[in-house]
This record gives C-alpha cells, structure tokens and sequence, in this order.
C-alpha cells in the first residue's frame, strides 16, 4: 500500500490519525479550511477505551494536567439553591462530570502539538473534488492545486462538506429535537469549579462550566424541533436565544449580556450522522463526519480519539486500503452504534415543561444523588459499554516525519 495520505481537519480525529499515522512513517499531509489553527470549544470528556488511546500516545497525563478543574454537576433551582449534587471525589468511576474533562481546543492543540512533527499541516484550504484513479485519489484544492493521495481521511464535523461530496445523499440524520448553543462568559467571583446546570419551564436548561482559561463556559439548550435554525445567520440565531431565553431566570440575564461579546458562539440543532458505510474507494470517514452521536450521548471524544487512532493503526498493518477500511469499520460499529442508542425521550424528560416536570426532576436526581444509588447513576453516563480491543495494536513508534 502507498505511503501518501490526506486527512482533511485539524480536530480532535484528524490529528490522532495525522500523528499515529506519521509515526509509522506515513507522509502525511492535514488539510484544514480555517486560516489558523482553532483552539476554541466547549468542555467535553474522555472515557474508557479513549483514556486507553491517550495513554498509547502517551498524552493521557497530559490531558489530564489540562483539564477545566470541574468537580462535579449541581443541578440549581432558580434561586441558585442546589437540588442534586454529584461530586467526582464521591462517585465511584466517572459521573456526568468524568475525570478527563477537558475543552475541545485544550485537546485538539494537544494532539496537533504531538502532531505536527510527524505530519505537514496545511491551513487555508479545503477538497473541491476527488478523482479516482487506479494509482489512488487526485485531490483537487479548492485553490486550483491537484496532488495524488492513497487514501484520503475525512475528519470534519456533523455538516461535513468533503462527505457530502464523495457520499452524496447517503447520511440519513436523526435530528434530536435539541437546539443548542455554546460559547464562552467573563467569570463571576461566585462561579465555582462545578457544573451547574438550571432548568427553566418551557423545555429549557442553562449551563455554567468551569476552564483553566479565568472564564466560564454558557450553554443554552430548548428542547424542540427543528424549524431551521442550524442555517440562520449568527445575529438571527443569538436573537432567537435572547427571546426565548429572556424570562427564564437564574444566571440567564448575566449570559444573554455577554452574547454579543463571545467570539467563540456555536449553535446548532443537534442530529445524528447516520451513515450506511464509511468508506468509498481510497476515501474513509472518521469522527463525527462518520458518525455524530451528539452530545447528548456524552461519547464524542471518545469516539473520536479512538476511531481515528483505530483507522490509522489498521492503514499501518500492510494490509490493503480495502482491508483497512473494512477492518476498521468492523471494530467501530459496535461502539457507535451503542453510543448513538440514547433515546430521544432522554431530552426531553432532562427538560420538562412545567415547573411541576422540573420538581419532578429535581426530586428524582436527588434521589439519585444519595450514596446507596450515587455509583448506578454514575454508570448510566459512562462510556458507551461497546468499547473496541486495542490489544491488536502496538503502539506507534517514536520517529518524526524526515
């Protein structure tokens, strides 16, 4: 198999295979569209079988010294009051808080760091078109150039362009009834180093998480259908949230204020990629262009760090591209699909729409939150219990690119 390989995305996923890949001596180029590398990003978390990828890399540690300081998850009551409590020091394994948490830009720059010498990474640009050749893929650039891969690995996000342009029509999304939005706030002095998570009437919840940056991460959430949202213009979408949001108490006036200031806002209306295959030819899906399960599933990183790690060590073991492909489909599957089991009634009963729903809800996790019942809890959000054998793999060695 030729040695040649092109990733497209500068992520979580793409620079897992950029820096596996590279180390086993593959050329490696790592296309990317943004003109600088991102380093923006909401909090997420590692668990299980991607705890065990880091460690391979040898960054699990490292991921560790840089994680957001999140002790647990409160859930508040309007008047900032705490209704349930899951501290990580009390929790027996990882709870909604788990013990690798972590921003999406602190592992991204974290994974680019060990990557980049291994692998040549190039900002800037985007595939405009694949041909298909019998000596492998000629890429055409969205700037006019045209290089020759053997493989090609998409490791773009939920609305992936480079997927839909090998795929086209294949992914067939499951849309959550979820609109979300994320995006970073000034740190108030009462801010702590928990989750704290607010339920207002009307299918809504606020979120305050804790970084190592000196600010605090927002999130708003409505539970509802989508009614095209996701392609609104960023002014038309912060409107949306400071209407529908403008009543619902607690820390919300305080966040809705320091919309127009964030730099980093990123909204969306959640959906599942669903994909019935993810490779075509020389070109293979990873990471959420493969297989968005969405936040909701709380397995993202996970599942990217170690299907993209799973892809570049099956490309390393001489066999085929097909065989590649095929192999490393064959040991993700199962854990995707388990991830991407959450019903879409779990939403709905975290965001209840009335204030007797939200002291149902509140009576329940606390209930939850009590010692005798804490470490169940904490198993219903772990990782997905449909993890890969990493076994088969050695890891990389330790060489940089000539």
């Amino acid at each position: 198999m030729g040695r040649r390989i092109l990733i497209t995305g500068a992520s979580v996923a793409g620079n897992v295979a950029a820096g596996v890949l590279g180390r086993h001596g593959f050329d490696v180029t790592v296309l990317e569209r943004a003109k600088e590398f991102r380093d923006g990003g909401q909090n997420i978390d590692v668990r299980g079988v991607g705890r065990e990828v880091l460690r391979k890399m040898g960054l699990e540690q490292a991921a560790l010294d840089q994680g957001t300081g999140e002790k647990g998850t409160v859930w508040v009551k309007e008047d900032g009051q705490e209704a349930a409590r899951f501290a990580t020091d009390e929790m027996e394994g990882d709870g909604p808080t788990a013990e690798m948490e972590i921003l999406r830009g602190d592992l991204a720059r974290l994974l680019y760091d060990a990557a980049k010498d291994h692998a040549y990474y190039r900002f800037g640009d985007r595939i405009a078109s694949i041909d298909e050749r019998s000596d492998g893929a000629h890429v055409t650039l969205a700037g006019g150039e045209t290089e020759r891969f053997d493989a090609v690995i998409v490791a773009e996000g939920v609305g992936s362009s480079t997927r839909d342009l090998i795929f086209p029509g294949e992914n067939d999304p499951r849309w959550m009834d979820m609109t979300i939005a994320y995006f970073t706030i000034p740190r108030h002095p009462d801010d702590d180093r928990m989750w704290r998570w607010y339920n207002a009437p009307g299918k809504r919840s606020v979120s305050l998480r804790p970084d190592r940056h000196g600010t605090s991460r927002a999130m708003l959430c409505l539970a509802q259908a989508s009614d095209g949202e996701q392609d609104w213009d960023v002014e038309r979408q912060k409107q949306f949230l400071r209407d529908r949001f403008a009543d619902a108490g607690w820390e919300t006036p305080r966040i809705l204020q320091a919309l127009d200031d964030s730099d980093d806002f990123y909204f969306d209306v959640l959906r599942q990629v669903r994909m019935p295959r993810w490779s075509e030819g020389s070109v293979a899906l990873t990471g959420d262009a493969a297989w968005c399960a969405t936040p909701l599933a709380g397995a993202g990183a996970t599942l990217a760090v170690t299907g993209a790690y799973v892809l570049a060590q099956e490309l390393a073991r001489d066999a085929s591209i097909s065989q590649a492909f095929a192999a490393y489909e064959q040991q993700m599957r199962p854990m995707v699909e388990k991830a991407q089991g959450i019903p879409k009634l779990v939403p709905r009963l975290m965001h209840p729409e009335s204030r007797i729903g939200i002291r149902l809800l509140h009576d329940v996790l606390g209930i939850a939150s009590l010692g005798p019942v804490r470490s169940l809890a904490a198993k219903l959000v772990g990782a997905p219990s449909e993890e890969v054998d990493l076994s088969r793999y050695a890891a990389p060695p330790v060489r940089k690119r000539r």
